[in-house]
């Protein structure tokens, strides 16, 4: 970000902030979090971490007087919301919800469309992310990421649809999961399938997915009362590429590129991520609302564990839904 500059890295594994800081050129690297949040120059940190860490994270950056950004999903239960929300409120620090589709380029103009009245009232709204499963380990077990899929990948649909929506209450959740391929490696799900029903009407439609192969896949469609729209993130952006030896680099997760595949230019602006750190840091900057808050993130989370619940008890889950379950994935598992 031209706005900011990275004074600071910390991780807890020795030797991973120091190679970090050497390869970026970041002036200061820590293994513990207090030393680095007692730094004055650090006005907002990002919190980049497994879930379970999240809060605890949270509520030590707030105490320091600083801003975060905290990755999604926002926490593990709604509970922790509640403290990380009260926490940054008390310390008159923001707390925002690092959403990136809500930056992404191609759905900001997709939300153009609905707001200019080009496609009419909404109808139905439609988002599917895909691809063959977490890079780190944490993602795998739902002790340290509360869910599976639906935790790692539906809060990226339900706020994109909450913002697409002007931000409507939810009325009911209903949604179906499964451990399809992944069994050897979580008991977490690995599909999912949330349909959400809006208070003004509309409907929405999440398909996430860890099992599909080839490289990620990101899309959405507006279906609404005077048109549609369909949007897709990465393979409207690539260039088709057909080769014998295969390419390099691709696109993420794209485990093989040989014969015909996808490649990716602007990869990283396509998805919105410096769109979102850009908008974050001219909150700070210059004291704005985010675009996207700790009490989004904590809306989000309310309909992730209104949809494991429907996924455990095979019923329709209507709003607004409180749990006091520590985990998501734990309302699914009751299944059985």
């Amino acid at each position: 970000m031209a706005d900011a500059e990275v004074v600071a890295v910390m991780s807890p594994t020795a030797g991973n902030a120091r190679a970090f800081a050497e390869k970026h050129g970041i002036p200061n690297h820590f293994i513990d979090l207090d030393a680095m949040l007692a730094m004055d120059e650090i006005d907002m940190v990002v919190i980049g971490a497994p879930n379970s860490v999240h809060c605890e994270i949270a509520l030590k950056t707030a105490k320091a007087g600083k801003h975060m950004v905290v990755e999604k999903p926002l926490c593990l239960n709604l509970a922790e919301a509640d403290l990380m929300i009260d926490a940054c409120k008390n310390a008159d620090v923001k707390l925002m919800y690092a959403e990136e589709l809500c930056f992404t380029p191609k759905y900001v103009r997709l939300k153009g469309l609905l707001d200019e009245g080009a496609l009419g009232k909404p109808i139905v709204l439609k988002q599917s992310e895909k691809h063959d499963g977490p890079h780190a380990d944490h993602f795998w077990d739902v002790e340290k990421s509360g869910g599976g899929v639906t935790m790692d990948m539906g809060c990226h649909a339900i706020e994109f649809f909450r913002w697409m929506n002007g931000r409507t209450p939810i009325k009911s959740v209903y949604a179906q999961m499964s451990t399809s391929v992944h069994t050897d490696k979580t008991i977490g799900d690995d599909n999912a399938i949330i349909i959400l029903e809006f208070e003004n009407g509309v409907t929405a439609i999440a398909e996430e997915s860890w099992t599909k192969l080839g490289g990620m896949d990101d899309r959405a469609e507006i279906h609404g009362s005077e048109g549609v729209a369909y949007a897709d993130v990465l393979q409207g952006n690539s260039i088709q590429t057909y080769s014998k030896k295969g390419v390099g680099y691709a696109v993420e997760k794209a485990g093989n590129t040989v014969g015909w595949s996808f490649t990716m230019y602007e990869e990283i602006w396509n998805y919105g991520f410096p769109q979102e750190m850009a908008h974050f840091v001219d909150c700070v900057k210059n004291d704005k609302k985010p675009l996207v808050t700790g009490e989004d993130g904590k809306a989000v989370l309310e309909v992730i564990f209104a949809a494991y619940e429907s996924a455990g008890t095979h019923k329709k889950v209507f709003m607004p839904f409180t749990s006091d379950v520590d985990k998501p994935y734990k309302l699914w598992n009751k299944r059985d």
